[in-house]
């Protein structure tokens, strides 16, 4: 059997952590707005919950309405999510594994609504001064936290640590 060491612990907790509240939060947001036939509703005079279903990557890119993106995307989404449990589990850096598990919880969560819905469920809309930031998630937010966590990791590691993890 696997021992795990407190940090590849810690990263396997966040990405559960990430994984049941981004389906949470979804599950509440999907009821709200598109079971109850709310849509839309302002929140703060910058920030709105909305309803959008993104059928490509990141802000909606490579969104050809096709079935079999979802699938591809799922899958592709899954085989990245493998290989960083791999290198979460060969880690041994709080800060490398706790990135690590954000990454894969929102990954998971996200490929979740793609075999539910064949799209990502998005509802937090951000904007200011006319520009909008695309709708998001918890999922997508953890992704973003975890590569941006990863690589603050990757600047400040000595070089001892770094030859550590591959």
């Amino acid at each position: 059997m696997l021992r795990l060491a407190a940090p590849q612990r810690l990263g396997l907790v966040l990405a559960i952590l990430v994984i049941v509240l981004d389906q949470a939060t979804k599950l509440w947001m999907y009821q709200y707005l598109v079971v109850d036939g709310v849509r839309a509703v302002t929140v703060l005079p910058f920030f709105n919950l909305v309803t959008v279903w993104n059928y490509g990557v990141s802000f909606g890119m490579f969104s050809t309405g096709s079935g079999a993106t979802a699938w591809i995307f799922s899958l592709l989404a899954v085989i990245i999510a493998g290989g960083l449990t791999v290198w979460l589990v060969r880690a041994d850096r709080v800060l490398l594994t706790g990135a690590l598990g954000l990454i894969i919880g929102g990954a998971i969560g996200n490929v979740i609504d793609r075999l539910r819905f064949g799209a990502v469920f998005d509802f937090l809309d951000f904007h200011a001064f006319g520009w909008h930031w695309p709708a998001f998630n918890v999922a997508d937010s953890a992704i973003t936290v975890g590569v941006a966590v990863l690589f603050v990791d990757s600047l400040f590691a000595s070089d001892g640590e770094s030859k550590k993890s591959p």
